[in-house]
């Protein structure tokens, strides 16, 4: 699909003090003022999964496997339209008849990466919604990307990291959660994954499913 095709889309600025805005992310204590929509953000419950761009053949599996019995049980799944676990998140939720959030860090109109242009368009076209605090036509600094972070684990009920490193941004994802009373669960196997469990993150034991 082309620029223009984008441009045809319908943006839906979303105050804090709007009805239709968030509540598990107006609650948080640093919400943005105003969110912008490109889809539907009405959601009964939802959980953010994340995790490493490098991901292994197993780290694909393990969030396959998590995210089809999310959606199973009703839950919108949230991620961030990155490359690796993110996208294989929003794919499985789609594949399976469920409902994905993107949460962006540039204006809902720029898709990155660009090579994630197709999904992108299926969340939309699923029933999902592409959002982001920055106003459309925007780029932000790569230092805003953390801060994006507290959107995804503030629409969440509790976070799942399935395969990261240590310096992951889905740890300063996990991180943020905690701080926001978000539970975190973690996959053990990776260096990021076992960090987390090791400083109280739940592990979730997938050897049953293998």
């Amino acid at each position: 699909m082309s620029i223009d095709i984008i441009k045809l889309l319908t943006i839906n600025p979303i105050s804090r003090l709007d009805s239709a805005y968030p509540l598990s992310l107006k609650n948080i204590y640093d919400p943005p003022e105003t969110l912008y929509v490109i889809g539907d953000i009405k959601f009964s419950k939802a959980v953010s999964v994340v995790g490493t761009r490098q991901l292994s053949k197993r780290g694909q599996e393990n969030t396959e496997i998590i995210c089809k019995e999310l959606v199973n049980r009703g839950f919108t799944i949230i991620s961030g339209l990155a490359l690796g676990i993110d996208a294989v998140a929003h794919w499985t939720a789609i594949k399976n008849g469920g409902k994905t959030v993107a949460v962006l860090g540039a204006g809902v109109d720029i898709i990155y990466p660009p090579q994630n242009r197709e999904l992108y368009f299926k969340i939309i076209e699923s029933g999902g919604a592409i959002i982001s605090e920055i106003p459309p036509g925007k780029l932000s600094p790569h230092s805003y990307f953390p801060a994006r972070n507290r959107i995804i684990s503030g629409l969440s009920e509790a976070i799942i990291v399935t395969e990261a490193q240590i310096k992951s941004g889905a740890l300063i994802t996990a991180r943020l959660a905690i701080d926001q009373g978000r539970d975190v669960y973690a996959v053990p196997g990776s260096p990021g994954c076992d960090y987390l469990i090791e400083n109280g993150a739940q592990a979730i034991d997938l050897s049953l499913e293998s």
